[in-house]
């Protein structure tokens, strides 16, 4: 049988659908607190993104812990937890592949603020102002 050839934007697509089921997937399994860790447990944990890479086999998947929890022994927990996750989304994608998860912690939350602080900033509203 022959492989089905993808164009690339259609293969994009894809790639984009399957991050998104993914990032749904966690964060199903962080809301419904179905790990067993209680660093995890106790936390809200949102999962703010998921990059696949082309081939599907590898995802980063960014989180934010909410509430002021601290933010990297959220992510150990969840790197120590990788087994179980990648296991549940294996089960629940229905790929060929399970992708590897690799858990960062996101920062774009961090540098909106910093950006916003800029703008803020007297020196340049007064450009902006003109």
């Amino acid at each position: 049988m022959a492989r089905q050839q993808f164009t690339p934007e259609q293969h994009s697509v894809r790639v984009l659908k399957v991050a998104e089921r993914v990032r749904h997937i966690l964060s199903e399994l962080l809301a419904r607190q179905e790990v067993h860790d209680e660093t995890v447990s106790a936390t809200s944990i949102a999962v703010t993104e998921v990059r696949m890479t082309p081939d599907l086999r590898n995802a980063t998947v960014y989180v934010k812990p909410l509430l002021g929890a601290e933010e990297g022994v959220v992510v150990k927990a969840l790197r120590q937890n990788t087994a179980f996750f990648q296991r549940e989304v294996a089960k629940r994608l229905g790929l060929k592949f399970a992708p590897r998860l690799q858990f960062k912690p996101d920062e774009s939350f961090d540098e909106a603020d910093r950006i916003e602080r800029l703008l803020n900033d007297p020196k340049v509203a007064r450009d902006l102002d003109d």
